[in-house]
């Protein structure tokens, strides 16, 4: 995760990787790569029959029917969204806050990425009005705005949007001509599946939405490349696109690794041994996440209650005072000082789109699985008190330590009455 310029914290060029698991990889899956490994064959550009056919089967069960025909694979999910950027063309609208590897991909093209702001309760989504607001001013100014990229279950605040929210910005979109590119990437890892509803874009407007997932959300670890996106079915925008898109995956030469590509095929066909993993890795990533949004809340930070994913979004403004004896004035300064106290990355909000100046910052929850041995760390799934495992106990201890530190410093700055 390269620092941004230290004279004067400049421009954020690039972006922390998604969240890992912080566990040893499932025996199953290495078996499946290791087998491939052998093979010399190279794996066609947007997927070979295999891959295609198991990522069709994944979302048929998610209720997203899908055809082969309308399906591309790609080596992670950054070659997709930047082939998606230059076959629509046109500038790129994204939530504030957003994924650290939205807004890059429009930059590498010479297109501006306009940033929307989302409403208190959750993010991925943008406020219907202000994302009319935005087109509207972006239109005036000269521009063209064609395409927005949104996330029902968010990277980086680990909030899913409710529908409703969801239905009346898909209206907004839909009325100002725009492509919505729905990043599903952590659909599979909501905490409380059956106290949340998730709704994909997708089964709101089949033929306007182009969902894309990479499969390090939930079914590969983070260093085994492998994405997917589904193609609206007809409609003008489904037509040419899918063609467009492998158009230019083939001039970068994007093909998933053929062992990675057998090792996807295998997990987005969910066997048993791929599916008791991922439920064993929500529940534990959403207790260690609970465990976490306590310690900060309880120091007075402030975050929405992370409901998907491996992290959580955390804003520390309220103890900016005690930041400030320690020279922390802004993202850039709060990541390094976090990063260097708690011994894990801590990315700035400014990475993910939000203001410099907003002390707000993304931590993971794998980290605090701790430092063990593999054997350690794989035996957080099984236990039924992961919290108080050695390990991860001394993990939360730090987090809270630091955080009740920050506490102390800004009570200690506060004027006397």
């Amino acid at each position: 995760m390269p620092r941004t310029d230290p004279e004067g914290h400049g421009p954020v060029r690039f972006g922390p990787p998604l969240p890992e698991d912080g566990l040893p990889v499932l025996p199953e899956l290495s078996a499946v790569l290791a087998t491939a490994a052998g093979r010399a064959e190279s794996e066609p550009v947007g997927g070979g029959p295999a891959l295609l056919d198991a990522t069709c089967g994944h979302w048929d069960r998610r209720g997203l029917p899908t055809e082969a025909d309308r399906v591309v694979a790609a080596p992670g999910a950054p070659a997709l969204l930047l082939a998606l950027t230059a076959a629509l063309g046109g500038d790129v609208l994204v939530p504030r806050p957003c994924a650290a590897w939205w807004a890059p991909y429009a930059r590498l093209l010479g297109r501006p990425a306009f940033h929307v702001p989302t409403q208190a309760e959750s993010g991925g989504v943008p406020d219907p009005y202000a994302l009319l607001e935005t087109v509207r001013r972006v239109r005036a100014e000269g521009g063209d705005p064609r395409l927005l990229v949104l996330s029902v279950a968010d990277d980086p605040t680990a909030t899913v949007a409710p529908p409703e929210l969801l239905h009346e910005t898909l209206e907004a979109a839909v009325g100002e001509g725009l492509h919505l590119v729905s990043d599903e990437t952590w659909r599979d890892t909501v905490h409380d599946p059956h106290g949340t509803v998730l709704l994909s874009p997708a089964e709101m407007l089949p033929d306007r939405v182009t969902v894309l997932t990479d499969l390090a959300g939930a079914l590969l670890p983070t260093g085994w490349p492998a994405a997917a996106a589904r193609f609206p079915a007809g409609g003008s925008d489904g037509n040419g696109l899918h063609a467009r898109v492998l158009d230019v995956l083939t001039a970068l030469g994007a093909r998933v690794a053929t062992p990675v590509a057998a090792a996807a095929a295998y997990a987005l066909e969910e066997p048993e041994p791929v599916v008791a993993r991922r439920r064993a890795v929500v529940r534990l990533h959403a207790r260690v996440a609970a465990a976490a949004y306590t310690a900060v809340t309880a120091a007075g930070a402030v975050a929405r209650p992370p409901q998907a994913g491996r992290h959580l979004y955390v804003d520390l403004d309220p103890l900016r005072p005690g930041l400030a004896t320690h020279g922390v004035d802004d993202a850039q300064d709060l990541e390094d000082f976090l990063t260097a106290r708690l011994g894990m990355p801590a990315p700035g909000g400014h990475r993910f789109g939000d203001d410099l100046g907003a002390l707000r910052v993304r931590l993971s929850t794998g980290p605090l699985l701790g430092a063990g041995t593999d054997e350690e760390r794989a035996h957080c799934l099984d236990s039924p008190s992961p919290l108080e495992l050695p390990h991860v106990r001394r993990a939360l201890i730090l987090l809270e330590s630091v955080f009740d530190d920050l506490r102390d410093d800004a009570q200690r700055r506060e004027p006397s009455r």
